[in-house]
């Protein structure tokens, strides 16, 4: 086989694989009326896409934060990067060791293994939409958190499906001191 035969052949190849994978998954619509939500004391998260619907592609959820609410403690993904985009108010966010602002129009992408927690800016409420790629079925998980934070389900829970969600706790001086100074 010639050099500009293993050339075409290659990118047939490749072109075919991507339609097919392209063909496997329908688009995704969520209407606003259907989402399903969950909430817990301090914000409403609209579920909009999990990994199961979009073929693994990505999960999407938006979360609405009460004024000044902690969203999550600081974790890290190792497979997934974590996208946020601030729809409206702003997001106080720990990426690794430092601490941001993400105000209305903001965007964040935090790759794998990058310790990070967020939550609504002090005296500020946040609504965010979040983007996970790849995706992972999440859904489970911010249900399982509603039920814990509503007192219906042991936190135990939370920790022993850290590997099933790809979310891992850690520790974090710098954003545990950003906690303290709330109060």
């Amino acid at each position: 086989m010639t050099k500009s035969n293993e050339t075409t052949q290659t990118a047939q190849t490749t072109q075919t694989a991507q339609t097919a994978q392209t063909a496997t998954v329908a688009p995704v619509l969520t209407r606003a009326a259907d989402a399903e939500t969950t909430r817990d004391p301090s914000s409403v998260m609209t579920l909009l896409a999990d990994s199961s619907h979009t073929g693994g592609r990505l999960t999407s959820y938006r979360s609405s934060f009460a004024e000044g609410a902690v969203g999550a403690p600081a974790h890290l993904h190792t497979k997934a990067s974590e996208a946020f985009f601030v729809i409206d108010g702003a997001l106080q966010v720990l990426v690794g060791e430092e601490i941001i602002v993400l105000e209305a129009g903001d965007f964040l992408l935090v790759p794998p293994h990058t310790p990070h927690a967020f939550a609504a800016a002090p005296g500020r409420t946040a609504d965010v939409l979040f983007v996970f790629t790849p995706g992972a079925d999440r859904f489970d998980y911010l249900r399982l958190l509603g039920r814990v934070m509503r007192g219906e389900a042991d936190p135990q829970e939370i920790k022993d499906s850290s590997e099933r969600f790809d979310n891992h706790y850690v520790d974090s001086p710098a954003w545990r001191e950003v906690l303290a100074a709330r109060g």
